[in-house]
């Protein structure tokens, strides 16, 4: 219930007072936690080599990102923007913390990036500056930037991580750090692209850091604890959940330096973490993985997934497994990213059919979209939210910020959702990926959740066609269960025992993989443009 003690009557959940907003920024946070804990571990990086994993207490780690702020400033003016492009090494944070320290504006890059896709993002954000690592699973970064460093004029300077250590040691010892307001701009986030090209979220110290401590807050973990860390650091749930929820907490941050199953269960092994955290995909390759069930897990107590479909049957196989509980968040970029989140003591059906409550201080309310008016309980609509956590805006895209925040600061997220008479809401679904099929409406995040309990469906993404007649037509791109071979006429009687009939896949499309985000999301406009180019036939 909310705070008054009353059932909802429509589906707008108040701003939960219960916690405070601070006034804090991305280098307090980090200072305050050398302060209180400067022998605790912060920082361990998550290479496959043991021997290789450096390690940082709190207070190293703050000597390291004052180091960089100094030696950023030797470089560049506050409120300039510099990009990271790396996958996730230690070495990214002390970037995050050393240019937050400097008033900098942290540019985050995708390491899969083409070189016309980095072209677009150093561009549109007016990067001064790029760190970068020379090559990633076999894309030579080094010769990406080449290929475009002469079109960008503005790009003044370029640091490799591999000369990163000599890049510290480069600042003035006496350079004066500037002061950093909450409400300064911290990173530009460029939205996963699901639907189409990225656009550059601003988000600013203030939103980052309450929603980091909020997050992972509902977890009681305690200083000096584990927290392995799979989501890409270039992502708000990565740098920031995960890093700053850690250093909010004094807790020990490993980022994974890229996720394969075996080095995710190494390292939560390893180090005796105790979150386990992951996309549903990751989670999902977890379980299938044979050292899920042979290795000594036993110091997890809590585990966390969100940014896309998480189906109760993967939170049951996960609880089971390791005798945990679960919490799923829901969330966007454009927020800081984390709107809604399940506890772990909340009920089985709470904690695997929903995605919780709103985080204190986030409102949130469910809107027809066609007239924006707020729905009844139960009734299907566009989540919006407002409150500290929302962006300022798209970086330099003011008709697109327009489009995203109304004039009373109500971000529309795009997601439809519903919301009972507690407050607790279920995602449907995108707004843009509704199927409309003769006039019906449906909303693929169900059928997927039904199929993902048959046992021959590893993966499932349903997905609107095209249909002269119809309009649409429902299609389900499914990835088999290792060992699986499902059927057709199987999958459909499936789905037709439980669903209403109009729901049910007209084509079936059994596939090996399903395209992905970096930040495990599947790119459904991927496989509709596919299957319409007839590189995906049907079954």
């Amino acid at each position: 219930m909310v705070a008054t003690g009353h059932a909802l009557r429509e589906s707008y959940y108040p701003a939960d007072q219960s916690e405070r907003i601070l006034d804090t920024t991305v280098g307090g946070i980090l200072r305050d936690a050398a302060s209180a804990a400067p022998d605790q571990p912060a920082l361990i990086g998550g290479h496959p080599d043991p021997d290789e994993r450096r390690r940082w207490s709190y207070a190293e780690l703050m000597e390291d990102s004052e180091s960089c702020a100094r030696a950023l400033l030797g470089r560049f003016s506050p409120g300039e923007r510099v990009a990271v492009w790396a996958p996730n090494i230690p070495e990214w944070e002390v970037l995050e913390f050393g240019a937050a320290l400097a008033g900098l504006v942290l540019v985050t890059v995708n390491p899969a990036y083409m070189p016309s896709e980095l072209k677009y993002v150093l561009e549109q954000s007016e990067a001064a500056g790029i760190f970068l690592v020379s090559e990633f699973r076999g894309n030579s970064m080094a010769q990406s930037l080449e290929a475009v460093h002469g079109e960008l004029p503005g790009l003044r300077e370029t640091v490799t991580f591999e000369d990163f250590d000599v890049f510290l040691a480069s600042g003035a010892g006496s350079e004066p750090l500037p002061e950093v307001s909450p409400e300064d701009p911290a990173q530009i986030q460029y939205t996963s692209g699901t639907t189409g090209f990225p656009k550059g979220a601003l988000l600013h110290h203030r939103g980052l850091t309450n929603n980091a401590r909020m997050t992972l807050g509902r977890f009681d973990l305690e200083p000096g604890e584990v927290y392995v860390n799979p989501f890409p650091l270039f992502h708000t749930a990565g740098c920031g959940a995960g890093a700053l929820g850690c250093v909010s907490h004094h807790l020990a941050h490993v980022p994974v330096l890229a996720f394969t199953p075996g080095l995710m269960l190494d390292l939560v092994e390893a180090e005796r973490a105790a979150a386990l955290a992951g996309v549903s995909t990751v989670l999902i390759a977890l379980t299938e993985d044979p050292g899920f069930d042979t290795r000594d897990l036993s110091a997890v107590r809590v585990a966390l997934s969100g940014g896309a479909l998480v189906a109760p049957e993967l939170v049951k196989r996960i609880e089971d497994g390791l005798g945990v509980r679960f919490s799923i968040i829901y969330g966007q970029t454009e927020s800081s990213p984390v709107i809604t989140q399940g506890r772990p003591d909340d009920s089985f059906d709470d904690r695997a059919g929903t995605v919780g409550r709103p985080l204190p201080q986030t409102e949130v309310r469910i809107v027809d979209p066609e007239t924006g008016e707020t729905v009844p309980c139960g009734v299907v609509g566009e989540l919006c939210t407002r409150g500290y956590l929302v962006m300022h805006g798209y970086y330099k895209m003011p008709d697109a910020t327009a489009a995203a925040i109304d004039a009373d600061g109500w971000l529309r997220t795009g997601d439809l959702a519903s919301m009972d008479d507690r407050g607790y809401c279920r995602i449907e679904g995108r707004l843009k990926d509704m199927i409309i099929r003769g006039g019906e409406n449906i909303f693929p995040r169900e059928i997927e959740q039904r199929l993902f309990t048959h046992e021959a469906v590893g993966d499932v993404s349903v997905v609107g066609i095209p249909d002269e007649r119809w309009g649409e037509q429902v299609c389900a791109f499914v990835r088999p269960a290792p060992g699986a071979t499902p059927q057709k006429a199987e999958l459909d009687a499936y789905v037709r025992a439980h669903l209403s009939a109009y729901k049910a896949p007209r084509i079936w499309v059994f596939v090996e993989e399903l395209p992905m985000t970096p930040s495990g999301k599947v790119q459904k406009f991927v496989l509709r443009e596919r299957f319409v180019a007839g590189a995906l036939p049907p079954a």
